[in-house]
């Protein structure tokens, strides 16, 4: 951190530009890249303490490095959290924030409104170790009461969720789960570290993809579990080092690399999604515009309680999916991928691609019909954007 300003808080911009950084005696300005497998140690005791635990150096690349240390440090101080493990993706991140603290016999509340990959994770792998799972409406507050038990170790929740865009009420789940004895684990993504602090709300685990808005420009998987300090070494520590998903250097250096842009790359993209949001509400052949900054939205009032503004994701329907595929068909400057968070404005159809594996009948019931689609706004200008979602919806 700078000299001069350790003696006072920064603000989280500056955070994400000089947080966590570590200079060799060369003195580098941009963070160093240590890409190296393992460490030597200067003596056979050296190697003896640092297994031990007894000297807090690096042992191998599985289990930390310099590089992927600094972008540790940095989104912790982001986040506000003690401390935090970046892992190969963010699945890998979910993955592990799970299954470190469970065991057969162990139940996990969950709410249903999930990423198609993270309900494959609560539904068949977790029951499949003996695990049992309740899915509950994650709006519906009466539900998350009547789901906990003696054995529930845990609840696991994304708001916004994808692709709907459904918020949790996340300080009321926290103290429900707290009264139980369970952790809260919060899915952040879609919202990102600048626009809402799961930690500040009552959470114990948060999780990012960090392949989203951290990196920001479609270049490298990543992921990360942040939290308190006992849980982060004690409980998933061991869980990642034996099972390998740790993030590689290189990854960790362009996470470092994106974090400095987060900030500003974020709150232009949200501007851009607000506006879109609002035209696309106003077009006769939207059935349905999502964006958790309008007044709209279902849930708007806890929007503006616990986001700082609507994020940078908006869903909407064009009410069939022949409707859905002749509108994509007809973009020219959105880009039709299954990622989000990109500089590029990227656009899916989640029945087809994201959430193709759920049952006509599950999709349904999270809100995510055949015309439905979930637009990432980028950073082109959104007057650009515009003319090519309203040409396109011409096209209809």
């Amino acid at each position: 951190m700078p000299k001069d300003q350790t003696d006072r808080p920064l603000a989280p911009r500056t955070r994400m530009v000089h947080a966590g950084t570590w200079r060799s005696a060369h003195g580098e300005l941009s963070e160093a890249l240590f890409l190296t497998q393992a460490f030597a140690y200067p003596d056979a005791e050296a190697a003896e303490a640092r297994f031990k635990g007894e000297d807090e150096g690096f042992i191998y690349a599985r289990y930390g490095n310099p590089t992927v240390r600094m972008f540790e440090e940095r989104i912790a101080a982001l986040e506000g959290a003690e401390d935090a493990f970046a892992t190969a993706s963010g699945m890998a991140a979910v993955n592990a924030a799970l299954f470190s603290q469970v065991k057969a016999g162990d139940h996990v509340v969950a709410a249903r409104a999930l990423f198609g990959s993270c309900l494959y994770i609560v539904e068949t792998l977790l029951p499949r170790f003996g695990v049992e799972v309740t899915l509950v409406d994650g709006t519906d507050l009466a539900q998350w009461r009547a789901a906990m038990r003696p054995e529930t170790v845990a609840v696991f929740l994304e708001t916004p969720s994808n692709p709907t865009l459904e918020l949790i009420d996340l300080a009321a789940v926290a103290e429900i789960a707290h009264g139980s004895g369970a952790r809260v684990v919060v899915d952040n993504v879609f919202a990102t570290p600048v626009f809402q602090r799961p930690l500040e709300l009552g959470a114990d685990v948060v999780i990012y993809s960090a392949t989203k808005h951290i990196d920001g420009q479609g270049r490298c998987l990543g992921g990360v579990v942040l939290g308190r300090k006992k849980f982060i070494r004690e409980v998933l520590e061991p869980y990642l080092k034996h099972t390998g998903g740790a993030m590689s250097p290189f990854n960790a250096w362009v996470m470092l690399k994106g974090l400095e842009t987060l900030d500003l790359r974020a709150r232009a993209m949200a501007a851009g999604a607000a506006e879109i949001a609002d035209r696309l509400a106003a077009h006769q052949a939207v059935a349905r515009v999502l964006y958790p900054g309008r007044v709209d939205h279902p849930q708007a009032a806890l929007a503006a309680r616990q986001m700082e503004t609507g994020g940078t994701m908006v869903a909407f329907d064009l009410g069939s999916k022949a409707a859905a595929f002749r509108f994509m068909n007809a973009l020219g400057l959105i880009l039709i991928s299954n990622n989000l968070g990109d500089a590029k404005s990227i656009i899916t159809h989640p029945a087809t691609t994201t959430h193709q594996r759920l049952s006509e009948e599950a999709r349904a019931a999270l809100g995510i019909g055949p015309g439905l689609l979930r637009l990432s706004v980028g950073l082109e200008a959104a007057e650009d954007l515009i003319a090519d979602i309203e040409g396109a919806l011409a096209a209809l």
